[in-house]
């Protein structure tokens, strides 16, 4: 993605906050889907840290906010911290209504 889309050092990061809250809405759903319906252990190991993990680039974020510090954009590193953080927990906490719907609703259909 940023090879797509390559960002300048001054320019609000939006490939990597993309990338992240992305990857939270995914692991969101996983962990709703099996919050009804249990995935092997090793599956969940594979797609939650394994796939989402490595598909995610927190580790960019603390990067690119110790740059931005270090230039002087307080400004920019606050926003994208916190632009990051609130927006990962809600599209965690998205992710987890829409996965623990369509398994209750699975579970529905099967028990028919």
């Amino acid at each position: 993605m940023g090879l797509l889309f390559p960002e300048s050092s001054t320019a609000f990061p939006f490939v990597t906050l993309f990338i992240n809250l992305s990857g939270s809405l995914a692991l969101g759903v996983l962990t709703g889907l099996w919050s009804r319906r249990p995935a092997r252990w090793w599956l969940r190991a594979a797609l939650g840290p394994g796939l989402l993990g490595s598909f995610t680039t927190f580790s960019a974020v603390f990067y690119a906010v110790d740059q931005y510090a270090r230039v002087g954009l307080h400004g920019l590193w606050i926003g994208y911290l916190l632009a990051t953080v609130l927006a990962g927990l809600g599209a965690a906490w998205l992710g987890l209504r829409w996965g623990t719907n369509w398994s209750a609703k699975g579970t529905a259909r099967r028990s028919q």
